[in-house]
């Protein structure tokens, strides 16, 4: 019995160490399992890391990119921004990170496959507003494997004033056609009526008529031109504005008491600003010829000054024809006329007005006006006024200067 159950415990015991061999594999199996995955988790980390460090940006590009005047942004694969310039900010080109132009976003695209640098010229608006902001030249290339540079010039105030230049050109050509055309064709009547002492009177006067008007036309065009330039004021001093407003009522006052039109000054102001007193003649005695012109016969013209927040006011006001609303906002384009043929009929060029916003643009104003048809018209003439101590300062300056 004895030996009976020995064989049977030792058939026991080796059951027993035989159930828990299998689960003893298992745990072991599971743990090398698990580090093996670890290990395989670690490995994808720090591979994601790696490739991340490589996607990061190129030392300094970012600083350079923040400081740089004109508009500049570098994307990322998925088109987000990753670094933009102020500028890039200020003209709406990114909100949220993202390119707000499909435009752009499509360069930026067209790039990244060719792999060579793409350019375009664009002419984008401001946001979902449709507000015109300007023209702008881009370029675009790769930066690294990942990321696109885009940079612009803001070809804006050029393509303004090519356009200025080309309508300027056109319109010159335009309006000197119209005498030269009529000298040439009455200098030809002239020759052929040589017999006819009347009507060679009759087109003689004609001719000097026609020959006047190119005189005017040319002399306010090559003003014009000097009021655009950027030493225009090269003869400031501190002027009466009094003796201005009389100096331009007297050139006017032939021709409009030929008319029986009253100019009408107000009190003296005793005002005083700083500038080119002939300019300044010039502009006040435009808005006054002008105001003649379109003035019926024996009506009134007034001429009035006064001072209102530290500038000088300078309103000159008829009883006219008015001008139209629509028409308000284009009186001062050059060779703008209201009336084209009441305009050619009374000798004007179309540049008064523009010279007067020229000149008082230049002294640091600005020229207004009122108006209502069959009521008449007010312009009004803006410019800062002298500071009495200032002007003071500076003239002791000048004297303590050696000589």
């Amino acid at each position: 019995m004895n030996g009976v159950r020995t064989a049977c415990d030792h058939s026991y015991t080796g059951g027993m160490d035989n159930a828990w061999l299998v689960p003893l594999s298992m745990l072991l199996g599971g743990v090398f399992g698990a580090g093996v995955v670890v290990l395989i988790i670690t490995a994808e980390r720090t591979a994601r890391a790696a490739d991340v460090a490589e996607r990061s940006l190129p030392d300094g590009v970012a600083a350079v990119i923040a400081t740089m005047h004109n508009p500049a942004v570098v994307v990322d694969p998925s088109n987000t921004v990753v670094a933009a310039s102020p500028q890039a900010l200020a003209v709406g080109l990114v909100v949220r990170r993202k390119l707000v132009h499909d435009e752009l976003a499509a360069l930026v695209d067209r790039v990244r496959r060719s792999g060579e640098m793409g350019s375009e010229d664009l002419e984008l608006p401001r946001g979902g507003r449709n507000e015109v902001i300007g023209y702008l030249s881009f370029r675009a290339a790769q930066l690294g494997n990942r990321y696109v540079l885009v940079t612009a010039d803001d070809l804006t105030e050029s393509r303004r004033i090519d356009e200025v230049r080309r309508d300027f050109v056109a319109n010159i050509s335009h309006e000197l056609k119209t005498p030269i055309g009529a000298i040439g064709l009455l200098s030809e009547t002239l020759v052929i009526a040589a017999d006819d002492p009347a009507h060679v009177r009759k087109f003689a006067a004609q001719l000097v008529t026609e020959s006047e008007r190119l005189g005017a036309l040319t002399k306010d065009i090559i003003e014009l031109s000097r009021l655009q330039s950027v030493d225009a004021l090269d003869a400031t001093e501190e002027t009466s504005i009094d003796k201005v407003v009389q100096a331009a009522i007297d050139g006017n006052e032939v021709v409009a008491r030929a008319r029986g039109i009253e100019l009408i000054r107000a009190k003296k102001s005793k005002r005083r600003v700083i500038g080119d007193p002939g300019l300044l003649q010039v502009a006040v005695s435009n808005l006054i010829a002008n105001a003649v012109k379109y003035s019926p016969d024996n009506t009134r013209v007034g001429v009035g000054v006064r001072a209102v927040k530290g500038f000088v006011e300078i309103a000159v006001t008829d009883q006219g024809v008015g001008i139209p609303e629509a028409d308000l906002d284009r009186v001062f384009e050059r060779f703008y006329r209201v009336d084209p043929a009441r305009s050619r009929a009374t000798g004007g060029t179309g540049l008064g007005l523009a010279i007067v916003k020229h000149i008082i643009s230049n002294h640091g104003g600005d020229v207004r006006v009122w108006s209502q048809p069959g009521k008449g018209s007010t312009f009004t003439i803006r410019i800062p006024e002298a500071d009495p101590e200032l002007t003071a300062a500076l003239e002791e300056q000048m004297e303590e200067q050696p000589s």
